[in-house]
């Protein structure tokens, strides 16, 4: 049994884990996904076409394709199953990104996005004292990544030591 799966039975917390162990193993679009084990924004959005156009590409980080599909081939219960390697999969991989963001976010290839980054025009959502009751902790999760380094799937040890010696 896989790590993951031991953890997973010990939580009690039930996943759907894909056979794969690298993306390196992924060869035929035909077994990504076994019939009805997936849901993912990935299995809806990835072709045959798409995938035979890709399969044995990089992004200019050098991140492959299968790379950037991996999870979501191996995490059947995965929601996106699509992470960039680098800034530039979203162009290189552009067929499948592009599809995957618009699908989600409703925010195709072309639309333009605003950034506010300032305090103003930000309203508290009021909670009742039995809802607030409830709340234990909150989180707000922004992952980027420096320029000139790969994002999360690419990036290598050496890669993130560097990055932690820059920040610290």
């Amino acid at each position: 049994m896989i790590d993951a799966e031991k953890a997973l039975k010990k939580t009690g917390h039930h996943a759907k884990i894909g056979k794969f162990n690298s993306a390196e193993e992924l060869k035929d679009f035909k077994t990504l996904f076994p019939p009805g084990s997936t849901d993912s924004a990935l299995s809806r959005n990835l072709t045959e076409a798409i995938w035979n156009e890709y399969k044995d590409k990089k992004d200019e980080a050098g991140v492959s394709f299968k790379t950037c599909v991996f999870s979501g081939v191996k995490n059947l219960d995965s929601g996106i199953g699509l992470y960039a390697g680098d800034h530039s999969s979203y162009r290189v991989f552009n067929k499948l990104f592009d599809k995957v963001i618009d699908e989600y976010h409703g925010h195709g290839p072309t639309a333009t996005h605003t950034s506010e980054m300032t305090a103003q025009g930000i309203v508290n959502h009021e909670f009742s004292a039995e809802d607030g009751a409830m709340i234990l902790s909150t989180r707000i999760r922004v992952g980027r990544n420096l320029a000139g380094y790969p994002l999360g799937p690419g990036i290598s040890k050496t890669q993130r030591d560097e990055v932690m010696a820059k920040v610290v």
